[in-house]
């Protein structure tokens, strides 16, 4: 059932009975406080049964659509993905490269997670489907990503895809190790890495912008990519990623296949999250 649905369900009236269903709704779906002040503040609780403005009131929110991936003056242009464990950031990195690669790029996949057991074996499989030249091995993960980098500029690669271990945000480690991953690329390649996206799992919650808080103190971040939003209930909470962060959401994931990527577009995701 789409947001709207519920809320002209339950919401009745303007009176403080349903400001107080209407919060509760917009909580539960992950819109956060601040987010859910924003709205009814802007449209009243007798807004919310209007689908369009409901809409116009999230689009508004979300921001602009995204902006195309950065390319670098001088190839390869490097693309370093992060996030925690269990975001489906490597199968993340498997959907990117398609998209480039149907863009006429070549691409490279770098495996500088050599953390997760088995994490190096699942891309290099993804990188055999795709026909893509393959970078990994037991190295640290910031030499993986400094050998990826020189074999994409010896052979002439477009674009690098570095996959980085799947961290906790609160592990000081592994945050230390992603940031040395980071100064190497940028000490042998001009403004690498040239787009850094942070892999968000929809289904978290708020837990998504304490995520989304840590890594952008951590690495200069350029944008967000959220994903199964197929099988999340809690599609607001991307709403409040974009106020409690200034990064805009550049994909969203919508399934398993390599084709369920796609760039957002506010106007299209509010749609989905009001009408269902």
């Amino acid at each position: 059932m789409g947001l709207w649905s519920r809320l002209a369900r339950l919401v009745t009236g303007n009176d403080p009975a349903g400001r107080a269903a209407a919060e509760r709704i917009l909580l539960e779906a992950d819109f956060g406080v601040a987010a859910t002040e924003t709205i009814l503040n802007r449209i009243g609780t007798k807004g919310l049964r209007d689908a369009e403005a409901l809409e116009s009131a999230v689009a508004e929110l979300l921001g602009p659509p995204a902006a195309p991936l950065a390319r670098a003056e001088r190839p390869p242009t490097v693309v370093l993905i992060c996030g925690v464990n269990g975001t489906g950031k490597t199968t993340t990195v498997a959907k990117l490269a398609r998209r480039l690669q149907q863009d006429g790029r070549s691409v490279l996949l770098a495996a500088a997670d050599t953390f997760r057991a088995g994490a190096t074996l699942q891309l290099k499989i993804w990188a055999e489907r795709l026909n893509a030249p393959f970078v990994g091995g037991e190295s640290e993960p910031a030499a993986v990503a400094f050998d990826a980098l020189q074999a994409a500029q010896s052979r002439g690669i477009d674009t690098v895809l570095v996959d980085t271990a799947g961290r906790l945000h609160s592990d000081e480690r592994l945050i230390e190790e992603l940031k040395k991953v980071v100064r190497v690329l940028a000490k042998h390649h001009a403004g690498a890495p040239h787009e850094s996206l942070l892999v968000l799992d929809a289904g978290v919650g708020q837990n998504a912008v304490a995520q989304a808080r840590v890594f952008a103190q951590a690495i200069p971040l350029t944008g967000l990519v959220v994903t199964k939003l197929d099988g999340s209930a809690k599609g607001g909470s991307v709403v409040a990623l974009r106020g409690a962060v200034s990064l805009p959401v550049r994909f969203v994931g919508t399934g398993e296949g390599l084709e369920d990527l796609e760039p957002f577009d506010p106007r299209v995701y509010a749609r989905r999250l009001v009408q269902g």
